[in-house]
Parts: structure tokens; C-alpha cells; sequence
């Protein structure tokens, strides 16, 4: 089985400094969708692991938020392609858990789950803390020049990881070296 780990915001949709806190607020990014369903269409299997802070800081619940998955889901279909799980982090970074990225416990459910090895899955995200987490697991990290891609890539101009204008691009690269 073949994998492929998304971050969500600024991966898959356009991100927001005053956070996603609604379904009307999630806005896919062009060619988004279709990179995941052409993913699916070549074997590989999609999961998004994302740090969802908002929830922490009392800026949207739960539910709201499962609302605001349960519409990417559709989206993702109705463009022919499926997202297998969603993991997620609640917690404010001041709150030290083990799950928020650049830690790794998102990752680790993930593995643990699915039984799957992390080493060398392409781990698509726009920031510092998505590489950071790939890495440590193993994984390949990749970034996208979306959401905060570009001042990921200025503040870290000597990062050496694989770096893409959006997540279509990205997916075009992961089909040529893994498919």
C-alpha cells in the first residue's frame, strides 16, 4: 500500500491568519482536489495531518470542525478522489502536547493505525513545522510554495527539501519518483 500525508491548510486550502473557523471559510485551492484524486487514481492513499490550534483557543469546536472536514471530504469526492483519515491536533502550541507538529505523535497515529512504515512516504505541507515533523519520522518531507510556503522558504533559505509552486506540482513529482 502507498501513502501520501497532506497537511491541510495551505496545502489543500487557502489558509487564514484568523484560522479556518467555519465550512463557509474553507476554500479548496485550485487544483488541490484534483491532485488528490489523481493521486488515487495511481495507487496511493491520502491522510491529512494538521494542527488545528483554533479548537484550543475556543475559536471553533469540534463539531464545527468536523463540519469543515466533512466538506473537504465531499469536495475531494465529487473531484473523484478520497482522503482515508484526518488527523488532527486541537491544542494551542503553549500547551506542549505530543501531537502538535513539528512533534510527531499526528504521524505516529497515523502509523499505528494503518500499520503502515513512515519511512520515505512523501509528507506534502507549506510550513517549518511540517518538514520538521516529516524528518523526524522518516518520512520525505516536501514543500509547498502555498499558504506559507514562500515564508517558510525565505525564513529558511537553506532548507533542502523538495519544493513545489502548489500541491498539483508537488503530486506530478511524488507520480515521477514513487509511481
Amino acid at each position: 500500500m502507498r501513502w501520501v500525508i497532506l497537511d491541510r491548510d495551505g496545502v489543500i486550502n487557502h489558509d487564514s491568519d484568523a484560522y479556518i473557523k467555519s465550512p463557509e471559510e474553507w476554500v479548496p485551492i485550485p487544483g488541490s482536489l484534483e491532485a488528490i484524486a489523481q493521486l488515487n487514481r495511481s495507487g496511493f492513499r491520502v491522510v491529512v495531518v494538521t494542527n488545528q490550534a483554533g479548537v484550543g483557543r475556543g475559536l471553533y469546536d469540534l463539531a464545527t470542525l468536523d463540519r469543515i472536514h466533512a466538506k473537504m471530504r465531499k469536495q475531494v469526492e465529487e473531484a473523484g478522489g478520497h482522503i482515508e483519515a484526518i488527523y488532527f491536533c486541537p491544542h494551542g502550541p503553549e500547551e506542549g502536547c505530543h501531537c502538535r507538529k513539528p512533534r510527531t505523535g499526528l504521524y505516529e497515529q497515523f502509523a499505528s493505525q494503518f500499520n503502515v512504515d513512515l519511512d520515505g512516504i512523501p509528507a506534502v505541507g507549506d510550513s517549518l513545522k511540517d518538514m520538521q515533523a516529516a524528518q523526524s519520522v522518516g518520512a520525505e518531507a516536501i514543500l509547498v510554495e502555498t499558504g506559507n510556503g514562500r515564508q517558510t522558504l525565505k525564513r529558511n533559505p537553506k532548507l533542502d527539501v523538495p519544493t513545489f509552486v502548489n500541491l498539483h506540482e508537488a503530486v506530478q513529482y511524488i507520480l515521477f519518483t514513487q509511481g
